[in-house]
Formats: C-alpha cells, structure tokens, sequence
C-alpha cells in the first residue's frame, strides 16, 4: 500500500471514530460514504461496496469498543438499558438480515428511509430537563426499550446497519434518558448490534484486511478521544449536533430513494 493511501484511510477512520465516540453513534453513516468516494478522487484505487460494507462493519466494532472504554467511568452506562435493548436489538438484526434476501432492494431502501425520517423529527422534539435528572435516579419503561430496540434491530439488519442513529432519539425522546448517558449506552449497544454484523462480513469474506486494520488503529485512537470531548461539551450543543447528523442522513436516503 502507498503511504497516501495509508493516511487517507487512517485520517477517514480517524474522523469517523472520532464522532463516534463523541455522539454515540457507529459512525458507518459518515464513514461509509467517505470510503466510497474519496480514495478514488484522490487518485487511488476505488473499493467495491461491498469491501466498504466490511471495513466499516469491522471499524464500527472497535470504535464502538473505545468510545465504551472511554464512558466506562462516571455512572454514564446504564446497564438495564444495554442489557434490555442489547439484547433486542441483537434478535432484531438477525430476523432481519435473515429476512432481508426476500425483500426487494427499493423495499429495503423504503424501510431505512422511514426509520432515518422518523428519526430525524424525534431529535427535534423538545427535551426540557432531560439533563437535571440524576444519572443513578434513571427509570425507563423496559418493555417499551426492548420493542423499539427490536424493530431498530429488524431495520437495521434488513439495511446492513448497525442502527444507532435510530436508538439515541429514541432514548432522548421516548425513554427520557440523560444525553450523556444515552450517548455512552448507545455505544455499548451499537457494539452489541455490530457484532452479528462483522462476524457476517468475516464469515463471507468481504472484508479487505489492509485498510480495514488501519481503520481499526485509527479508531482505538480517536473514539476515546472523542468521547472525552462529549464529556465536556455542553449537552445543547450534543443534541444539536446529533439532530443536524441525523436530518442530513435521513435527506441523503431519502434522495437515494427518490
């Protein structure tokens, strides 16, 4: 491998993990178009959608990994969560994947995109006193937390997705869980929903051991860093930037869609 392509991959991993970290999510909805598209337009050779699909499954797994590691202090984990919507989200993904292969391709577009829209007005519903609540006073609804992590799971697994983007409003919204424990479990999640995912990609051998190590070492680097940065950032502004990533990747489905 040339060294420009190393550190153009190393840098995409490193940005893609580092918001990762920061927000919560898998960051495969940053990073997968970022694989796609800006290797070739620098010059080098392009990677099949599939090769993308692999690396970023692998990447999400070890990114999820630190951006846990970095949260796993502080109270920020709530275990009855991972545990319940882990657990559905898990079931989900599988049904769905499983599924997916009787689903025509513009079936399983449709789905993403109305799961990506519901999700994108849900982050821009108000949370007033979301935060003022003590992260070892949290209740949630559990039967309500397992259903909606179950059919994020069965959307996701149809899609080939981890799913986060879909959790974190519903764990805002609906479940009212504090933004910096929401961020921190979602991770813990998003690693649970990955793993069925990047034993597929490894089983069927579609991931491109290269750049996907590289993505690997990029993202143990930059996904505690930054959820170090989501510690300290005003949890507003977490919310914000969280609501304008998902409305931007509900757009863009949906203009693949349309």
């Amino acid at each position: 491998m040339e060294i420009g392509f190393i550190i153009t991959i190393f840098l995409i991993g490193f940005v893609g993990s580092y918001i990762s970290g920061m927000l919560g999510i898998g960051g495969s909805i940053i990073k997968y178009p970022m694989l796609l598209y800006i290797p070739p337009l620098l010059g080098f050779a392009a990677f099949s959608a599939h090769e993308v699909a692999g690396i970023s499954a692998i990447q999400v797994f070890f990114a999820t990994i630190g951006g846990v590691w970095a949260y796993r202090k502080g109270g920020y984990l709530n275990k009855s969560l991972i545990l319940y919507m882990g657990g559905a989200i898990l079931i989900g993904s599988f049904i769905g994947a499983y599924g997916s292969n009787v689903l025509a391709e513009d079936t399983i577009n449709l789905v993403y995109g109305i799961l990506a829209l519901t999700a994108a007005v849900m982050m821009f519903v108000p949370k007033k006193g979301l935060d003022d609540i003590p992260l070892d006073q949290v209740k949630f609804n559990k039967g309500i937390a397992a259903s909606a992590a179950f059919i994020v799971g069965i959307g996701a697994g149809i899609v080939g997705a981890a799913g986060a983007f879909l959790l974190v409003p519903i764990m805002l919204v609906i479940l009212k869980i504090p933004t910096r424990m929401t961020i921190a479990s979602s991770l813990a999640i998003t690693f649970i929903s990955s793993i069925g995912a990047t034993v597929g990609k490894i089983t069927t051998g579609q991931v491109d051991w290269g750049p996907a190590a590289i993505m690997v070492v990029a993202s143990l680097i930059a996904a505690p860093l930054g959820a170090i940065a989501g510690k300290k950032m005003n949890t507003k502004i977490l919310q914000v930037t969280l609501a304008v990533l998902i409305l931007a990747t509900a757009i863009k489905i949906w203009l693949d869609i349309l």
